[in-house]
């Protein structure tokens, strides 16, 4: 199974998505990141775009192994091995799961102070996809 993407969606939030922006909605102040149609704390459907700062701290964890990651990750998985992953809690509140990298899964500890970065994802259709993942602070330059 895959979780296919197609072209215009993938183009139509790429902004938002590689920039980090998320939606502040106008009547609450909630922030959804990505963004979505309606606010899950009012139920509001108008939103302001919020940069944020990418900074984030780990909340979990996994490591997904044995090629049991999504189709589109196999030709990573047969090449890396394992794929890490993990739900952080970004700096101006939201939580989201993510893809983690250029880290030992061994060297993984909740609360370790994370950053997003982009980078390949995958390929779909003999398109690059990129994305952002997060990578310990230290190692962002």
């Amino acid at each position: 199974m895959t979780s296919y993407i197609s072209l215009p969606i993938y183009a139509g939030n790429i902004d938002e998505r590689l920039r980090v922006i998320a939606g502040q909605c106008e009547a609450c102040g909630q922030l959804a990141y990505p963004k979505r149609p309606v606010c899950i704390e009012c139920g509001g459907d108008q939103f302001t775009d919020m940069p944020l700062s990418g900074e984030a701290t780990l909340y979990t964890f996994s490591v997904v192994a044995g090629l049991g990651a999504p189709s589109e990750f196999d030709e990573e998985q047969v090449m890396t091995g394992d794929v890490t992953c993990g739900v952080v809690q970004l700096k101006e509140g939201p939580r989201l799961m993510v893809r983690l990298a250029d880290v030992n899964p061994e060297d993984l500890h909740i609360g370790l102070k994370l950053r997003a970065v982009v980078r390949r994802l995958y390929d779909q259709e003999g398109i690059q996809r990129y994305g952002v993942k997060f990578i310990p602070t230290e190692l962002y330059k």
